[in-house]
């Protein structure tokens, strides 16, 4: 049974990722409005759902009210029905195109992109790119998109753009090294990547070479950089320097970096996670059970879903199956879209 790797990129990830808009960004919410929001935000989706009727039944902004009903239906990975509801916020347009019209376009496009309606989130792009051709995001997403629909040239356009647009954003160049390889044009991700190295940029820090070096293979100079950056203390830095020891087969001092950490700042569910996963490698498996279930005690951690399987999977390797098993019925009741899971209950129920 596979372990479930935080940060691994998909379209689908990739699609909700990067539409990071303030849930409450958008007109006057009513106060129902607002607590459904709060509700999404403490990741309370079926909560918030019920919130949202009442808002509707006090005769709260309708179009709010849709826009956080698909929301939470997004958080609920029901795909078809989130896309519903922001098609139904976009029909109460007044006619005039409003921030709220370009924020509900890119939320449908990422709903048609999760359940695979790939050409129709391609023209939402086309007609946010058209009125507004500064939007970064956009261009960005469409070229996931593209990838998918098989157009490899213009999606490199896109991501071509993206680059241009700002030439200093390493997160978002290795969002485009990540999109890539996954595709299978590892290649070209990289050469992005080297590029950004021999730019010759002074402002680039040794956090941003430290994690292109990682996603290059040059694992030596990776940790050397991120050695430097970690003495910023932040978690990212942490993650990207355990990794790249990781790589390197050095799983005693990648454990060394996870839980150095842990003992000096709070809680990090990510850290907890790849902790975890470090153990399982060295065979730690109650370990790297207690690190999992360290990780799902934090609040509001959107890590749940990947720390529940993977505790599932530690009691597994110890060799709890009846857990295992209970355990798992109450994560395919969380995440019933989730096949891998539903094919491994399957298996359980046969221990």
């Amino acid at each position: 049974m596979p372990m479930k790797k935080a940060g691994k990129k998909c379209i689908c990830v990739l699609a909700g990722a990067a539409l990071a808009m303030a849930l409450t960004g958008c007109g006057s919410a009513g106060e129902r409005t607002q607590g459904a929001i709060q509700l999404i935000q403490n990741l309370d989706y079926s909560g918030a759902l019920e919130q949202l009727d009442l808002a509707e039944e006090n005769g709260e902004n309708a179009r709010l009210v849709n826009r956080a009903r698909g929301i939470a239906c997004m958080g609920l990975t029901d795909y078809g029905q989130a896309a519903a509801f922001f098609e139904a916020a976009l029909a109460g347009s007044s006619g005039l195109v409003q921030d709220v019209d370009f924020d509900l376009n890119l939320y449908l496009a990422a709903a048609y992109t999760k359940s695979g309606r790939y050409t129709e989130a391609e023209e939402i792009y086309d007609a946010v790119i058209a009125l507004r051709p500064g939007e970064e995001d956009a261009y960005f997403l469409r070229g996931n998109v593209r990838l998918v629909l098989g157009d490899y040239e213009n999606a490199m356009g896109d991501f071509d753009r993206v680059i241009s647009m700002d030439e200093q954003n390493y997160d978002r160049l290795i969002e485009i090294y990540e999109v890539l390889d996954y595709y299978g044009h590892r290649e070209d991700g990289q050469a992005y990547l080297r590029e950004a190295l021999e730019s010759g940029d002074k402002e680039m820090d040794k956090y941003a070479s430290g994690r292109i070096y990682y996603y290059l293979g040059e694992y030596q100079n990776a940790y050397l950089d991120l050695e430097e950056a970690r003495e910023k203390g932040g978690p990212e830095s942490c993650l990207y320097l355990g990794r790249a020891y990781e790589a390197t087969g050095d799983y005693n001092y990648a454990v060394n970096v996870y839980t150095g950490y842990l003992e000096k700042n709070e809680g990090n569910a990510e850290i907890y996670n790849q902790l975890g996963l470090c153990e399982m490698t060295r065979g730690e498996y109650r370990k790297a059970l207690e690190a999992f279930q360290a990780g799902m005690q934090l609040e509001n951690t959107t890590m749940m879903q990947t720390l529940a399987f993977n505790e599932i999977v530690a009691y597994e390797r110890l060799g709890e199956y009846t857990q295992a098993y209970l355990l798992m019925g109450n994560y395919l009741n969380n995440y019933p879209d989730d096949q891998q899971a539903r094919r491994e209950y399957e298996f359980l129920s046969t221990r």
